[in-house]
């Protein structure tokens, strides 16, 4: 597996497929053609039918601006992948001096056709959390250390950890609308106000849990600067936990980093042997990457040992299998931010459960199990219903325009 560098990625929202993806994609446009007097770059497969909604059209002229560049969205059958674009550079006299086919494969990763991968080399020698749970009982290690055997990311994730804290403020701040024409307005921070006057404590905790994935995922609307956890579409599940338990329970930055680290390997595990990407298998990709993601993180701050926090990972990404992803509008905000909120909590449930049923019996089904079904179920998965809008809420929630 490769490291966990190139799974918590820092870039611009509202989705890593759509926005940070094609934003690599034309820095290396960029850099190869630096003489072009123009470009041109279509888009197929779920980034021309979402395309518009996840602002990758905008993103793709930002960062080749000043350089004037056409973005069209087209229809292609038969594509190698769902996320597919293709950049064309040209001389003054329309001549063309290159271009680059280029597949958005989930949480900012790239691959450039015909072109050996540049995402990093493998620095985990294990592709199965059986091979590296046996790692680590052979070599005495927990999970985090695991991480620190084979990969040097402290400072990175550091990195990660303050920029989701300062994601999640930022976002508790704002009021109003967010862009976009379903007119929806920010409600993280009336949440956290609510959270902050309820008398219930387990309320309490539901509540600021919700404000913060809200805040986070309501920034990441907004195209603000955001976390790949593992991508942007399930980033609120992660930055909600990292806030709640540093800001208000004092969890050292020592023990979030741990805690991310260990997320990390799930995260990468379902990276490696399934897929992050919603246009591939639908959001159970994401947002259920991201709850075994955060259920492996809460185990280890209750302290589990590994196979507790296996059966938490396992909880959180089983009851999300063939999840749908059917944006409405093309926008990362319905369904997606609530079920960012929806997600926390039920991280936070997974890792309860797991501590209570490991104490009674031991589980049946793996993560590793879950993984293989969960890349099945996605391939089941309709195309209406994965990343492109043609079905599901996508076709029965209407849109609104400003003022109306």
């Amino acid at each position: 597996m490769k490291s966990l560098k190139e799974l918590y990625r820092i870039g611009p929202g509202p989705s890593s497929s759509h926005t940070l993806g094609p934003q690599r994609a034309s820095k290396i446009m960029l850099e190869r053609y630096p003489n072009a007097s123009y470009f041109e770059v279509e888009l197929y497969g779920s980034l021309a039918l979402t395309g518009k909604g996840h602002l990758t059209d905008v993103i793709i002229e930002k960062t080749i601006h000043p350089k004037p560049c056409k973005v069209s969205f087209k229809m292609k059958d038969n594509l190698k992948h769902p996320n597919t674009m293709k950049l064309i550079a040209y001389n003054d006299q329309h001549q063309v001096l290159g271009e680059m086919v280029v597949y958005s494969i989930g949480g900012g990763a790239i691959e450039i056709e015909g072109e050996k991968s540049t995402e990093g080399k493998h620095v985990y020698p294990h592709h199965t959390l059986k091979d590296v749970q046996q790692y680590c009982s052979d070599h005495h290690l927990e999970l985090w250390e695991y991480v620190n055997a084979f990969d040097n990311v402290n400072t990175h994730m550091q990195d990660i950890m303050q920029q989701m804290i300062e994601t999640v403020e930022s976002g508790l701040s704002k009021e109003g609308l967010l862009p976009g024409d379903l007119c929806l307005e920010r409600v993280a921070k009336e949440l956290k106000e609510k959270a902050d006057n309820c008398k219930s404590a387990i309320e309490k905790e539901k509540l600021l849990l919700s404000a913060y994935a809200y805040s986070a995922s309501e920034e990441n609307a907004s195209g603000s600067m955001m976390v790949t956890a593992p991508t942007l579409g399930s980033s609120g599940v992660l930055p909600a936990l990292v806030y709640y338990y540093h800001k208000d329970l004092g969890y050292s930055k020592e023990c979030i980093r741990n805690g991310l680290k260990i997320a990390g390997i799930f995260g990468n595990i379902v990276k490696e042997n399934a897929t992050i990407s919603g246009a591939q298998g639908g959001c159970q990709a994401e947002i259920g990457a991201a709850v075994a993601m955060g259920a492996a993180m809460v185990a280890y701050f209750r302290g589990l040992n590994s196979a507790q926090i296996e059966y938490a990972a396992e909880i959180g990404i089983e009851h999300h299998l063939g999840l749908t992803c059917d944006p409405v509008g093309g926008y990362v905000m319905i369904p997606c931010i609530e079920r960012n909120a929806v997600g926390v909590l039920r991280a936070m449930d997974a890792a309860l459960l797991a501590e209570g049923i490991s104490e009674v019996r031991d589980h049946r089904v793996s993560f590793d199990m879950v993984v293989h079904t969960m890349n099945y179920t996605g391939k089941k998965i309709p195309i209406e219903l994965r990343e492109t809008s043609l079905g599901g809420l996508a076709t029965v929630v209407p849109l609104k325009k400003h003022g109306k």
